[in-house]
């Protein structure tokens, strides 16, 4: 039996829709040759890959696994027919770009402009998701190019580039003691509680933030966890505990929330926003994250808050 490419995007047209009539109308085609195509692909593999009922259909266990590597097959595929347009028309086409959301807000938009106005025959095809999705992504193909706040995630066979760096900065209550001070010791902290980065969904900004303070002679004392900087913010915000963040996103942070310098040349104050492609990405690619890296590199520095 021939997997083509019109037999996996029936089925998971059948799996996202639950419904082989509305499969069918998202296909463009009538319902009994839908039905069939399915029942020869579960002939073919000799599995049952769908419950039917009478409310429509569901993946079994073996038709969910099936559907995730249908998805990942047929995005390898988008991925070769791509990445050979870029190579046979130069650098004409489209890239694919992850990143993590606090990124956008501060690095894409000059950045969008800037491959614009440099590299005109390029398309980028931006996708914003956690760290781990976006190197997992990369990784199978389904993006090209990836940028992440935290690299500890990233899959050995993947090439990381490091293309800004960003220093942490107290984050403190706006009626906080140490609030109007121009800059502090991450050592005037040890008595204040924390508000902590998530170990599993933020691991690497968590454990830069416990080195830094094991440092100066304290561990952080735990308030509350989270997972993402809406939540640091909100905590903060609340007036309950103070954290460290990196400074850029002083900007950005929720009324309440003061960022405040810190002093010390510890490199646990630093960190890294990391570039992520796979060994064989093309110079498209390669450009791009060059332009990008010269970039980056730049605002980090333009926009670093006064002390």
């Amino acid at each position: 039996m021939e997997l083509t490419r019109r037999l996996l995007e029936q089925f998971l047209a059948v799996v996202d829709e639950q419904h082989f009539g509305r499969a069918a109308e998202r296909l463009s085609m009538s319902q009994p040759p839908l039905s069939q195509a399915i029942q020869r692909l579960e002939r073919g593999i000799g599995v049952t890959l769908l419950e039917r009922g009478p409310r429509g259909v569901r993946p079994t266990p073996a038709g969910s696994a099936f559907a995730t590597d249908a998805r990942r097959i047929l995005n390898l595929q988008d991925a070769a027919l791509e990445r050979a347009r870029r190579v046979a028309h130069g650098l004409e086409g489209d890239v694919r770009v992850g990143y993590v959301s606090i990124l956008s807000h501060r690095y894409l938009p000059r950045l969008l402009r800037a491959a614009a106005r440099e590299m005109p025959g390029l398309r980028i095809k931006l996708r914003q998701d956690s760290s781990a999705s976006v190197a997992e992504m990369v990784q199978s193909g389904a993006l090209d190019l990836g940028f992440l706040r935290d690299p500890s995630p990233v899959p050995a066979d993947l090439v990381t580039q490091d293309v800004a760096v960003e220093r942490l900065a107290a984050a403190l209550p706006t009626d906080h003691r140490l609030a109007g001070e121009e800059a502090i010791g991450l050592a005037d902290l040890r008595e204040e509680d924390f508000v902590l980065p998530d170990a599993t969904a933020l691991p690497s900004l968590a454990q830069q933030l416990q080195l830094a303070c094991h440092e100066v002679g304290f561990t952080p004392r735990l308030r509350a966890s989270a997972d993402d900087l809406t939540g640091l913010f909100s905590y903060v915000a609340s007036g309950l505990c103070v954290s460290a963040l990196p400074e850029t996103l002083h900007e950005f942070a929720l009324p309440g929330v003061t960022f405040v310098p810190l002093r010390g040349t510890s490199p646990n104050l630093d960190t890294q926003v990391t570039a992520v492609l796979r060994p064989d990405a093309d110079a498209a690619v390669q450009r791009l994250l060059d332009l990008i890296t010269r970039h980056m590199a730049t605002e980090a520095c333009d926009l670093r808050p006064e002390a």
